[in-house]
Formats: C-alpha cells, sequence, structure tokens
C-alpha cells in the first residue's frame, strides 16, 4: 500500500453487549441507573471540596481532581452504549470512535497518575507528618497535577497518532459496546505486529510502573505505621486495604485490556464494562463514604441549605 491514511471506511458498527431485546433493557436500567449515581455523587464531591474550606487540603484537591476525572471516564462510553440498547445498527463515525479512543486513553493514564499522586499524599502525611504542608506546598500540588495531565495527553496522542494514519479498509465491526483501542487497530489492512507491540510497551509503561509505586508507597506507608502505634497501625491499614483495593480493581482490566490482552471476547467486555462503568463508582463508596471528614461536610452543607443565614 501507499503511504498516507487509507481508511475507506467512514463509519464502524458497534456489536454491543448481546442481542437479546430483553436483556437490552435490564442492562439499560442497570447502567442508567448507574450513571445516575456516578455524576451527581462525584459532582456533590467536586462542590463540597470547593465550598467547605476544612477540606481545602492536598488529600481532597488531589481527591477532587479524580473525581472531575470519573465523570469524564463514564461518560465518554456509557451515554452513547445507553442509547445504542434501542438502535439495532449501532455505529459510530471514524472520528467520533478517534475521539473514544483518545479519550479512553487520556483518561486511564491521567487517573493512574492521580492515583500515584494521592499515595504520595498519604506517604508525606503519615511518614514525614511534620515537613507535610512544607513538601505537600501549593504549587507543588498544582504542579503534580500538571504532571499528570500532561502525561495523559502525551501517552493518548502517541496512541492517536498511531492509529488513525492505519488504513482501514473492512471489515468495521468493533465486538464491543465501544471503540477499544485494541480491538479497532486490528481492523487495520496491515500487519500490525510492530504497531501492536509499540502500543503494548506504551500502556505497559504508563500502567506497570504507576501499580508499582502504589504498591511501593502503601507498603512504606504500612511499615511506618506498624512501627509506630497498634491504634494507628490498625487505621492505616483499613485505609490501605480499602486504597490498595480500589488500586486493583482500576489497574486489573486496564493491563489485561492494554498491556497484556486475554483475546477471549466476554472476558474482555466484562472488563471493558466493570472499567468504564463500575470503577468510577469507587472512588465515592472507598474516599468518602468511609471518611468522617467528607461525611462533617456533608452534614455542614445540609445545616447551611436548610438555614443559610444561620438563624436558630
Amino acid at each position: 500500500m501507499d503511504g498516507g491514511n487509507q481508511s475507506v471506511v467512514s463509519e464502524f458498527v458497534l456489536l454491543g453487549l448481546g442481542h437479546s431485546q430483553n436483556i437490552h433493557i435490564l442492562l439499560f436500567a442497570i447502567f442508567f441507573l448507574l450513571y445516575l449515581i456516578i455524576v451527581p455523587g462525584n459532582i456533590i464531591i467536586i462542590t463540597l471540596i470547593i465550598i467547605d474550606g476544612h477540606l481545602h487540603t492536598p488529600m481532597y484537591f488531589f481527591l477532587a481532581n479524580l473525581s472531575f476525572v470519573d465523570m469524564w471516564l463514564s461518560s465518554n462510553t456509557t451515554p452513547k452504549m445507553l442509547m445504542d440498547f434501542f438502535r439495532e445498527i449501532k455505529t459510530i463515525s471514524f472520528s467520533g470512535c478517534m475521539s473514544q479512543i483518545f479519550l479512553s486513553q487520556f483518561i486511564a493514564a491521567l487517573e493512574m497518575v492521580l492515583r500515584v499522586v494521592m499515595a504520595y499524599d498519604r506517604y508525606v502525611a503519615i511518614c514525614k507528618p511534620l515537613h507535610y504542608f512544607t513538601i505537600m506546598s501549593l504549587h507543588k500540588c498544582i504542579g503534580l497535577i500538571m504532571a499528570a495531565w500532561a502525561i495523559g495527553i502525551v501517552h493518548a496522542i502517541s496512541q492517536l497518532i498511531v492509529i488513525v494514519p492505519l488504513p482501514f479498509c473492512g471489515p468495521q465491526e468493533i465486538d464491543s459496546f465501544f471503540c477499544d483501542r485494541p480491538l479497532v487497530v486490528k481492523l487495520a489492512c496491515m500487519d500490525l505486529y510492530k504497531v501492536e507491540f509499540f502500543m503494548n510497551v506504551n500502556c505497559g509503561i504508563v500502567a506497570i510502573i504507576p501499580f508499582i509505586l502504589l504498591l511501593t508507597s502503601y507498603s512504606h506507608i504500612l511499615l511506618t505505621v506498624f512501627k509506630s502505634s497498634k491504634a494507628g497501625a490498625s487505621k492505616a491499614l483499613s485505609i490501605c486495604t480499602a486504597h490498595i483495593t480500589v488500586v486493583v480493581l482500576f489497574f486489573g482490566p486496564c493491563i489485561f485490556l492494554y498491556v497484556w490482552p486475554l483475546n477471549i471476547i466476554w472476558i474482555d467486555k466484562f472488563l471493558a464494562v466493570f472499567y468504564s462503568v463500575f470503577t468510577p463508582l469507587l472512588n465515592p463508596a472507598i474516599y468518602t463514604l468511609r471518611n468522617k471528614e467528607i461525611k462533617n461536610a456533608m452534614e455542614r452543607f445540609k445545616r447551611y441549605c436548610v438555614n443559610p443565614k444561620g438563624k436558630t
């Protein structure tokens, strides 16, 4: 083939999640309910952190960013998936498909780095408490967030500049509910060994290194606390166990989808649904429902809404 973008496919067909209309109605009800929890739940978290002065700390600054990213993680695929449940032929334009790939790769990389930043914040708070506000200054926090966004953008662009020029000349069916990068690449009319190798290495660097850093940070936190007091160790173990659970549930699907794909269709679909629909629910559940300061902020907000002028 000649050089350049020789794509003759103007749109792709998404095969979705099964063919039974009854199953589609059930899945629509489930995912629509989850989406109604994810978006307002994360908006509430962001709003509380912005308006409540007690939450103006580095930890909640990072949590607000994570909640914002989680909304986009779910919104990238869920609204179209919900509409497609009622369409016989589920299509997506080439540009729409590339947009989904860009956003999914950008959000995944950004969220991975954000979780490392949050783990680093907890490490400094527990292991170096006397120097916490010196180390985690406002400029440092903003710099870490900007670095996370930059890494996400660079990673997504590096994936897209490889995919867009590929010659897509048919078939055009994607056996998923969204444009999943590995499935789209397989539709290209060329030898894909070098392309897939580059993409897997790229995703591996973005996924494996943060995963190792996260486990290392939480290990240091647990060792430090165990040496200090049994009461503190119990509390830290509870917090770290919850956070590590979220990390494993987030990184696991990403690794098996983009770094070490299993190539088993039903497993890939399950992991894709879990990653894009269920993962954004984990942050409100783990980082807020179990968090006393967030609960207190919600109580203060309720009291303000009932009595905004502070009258008795």
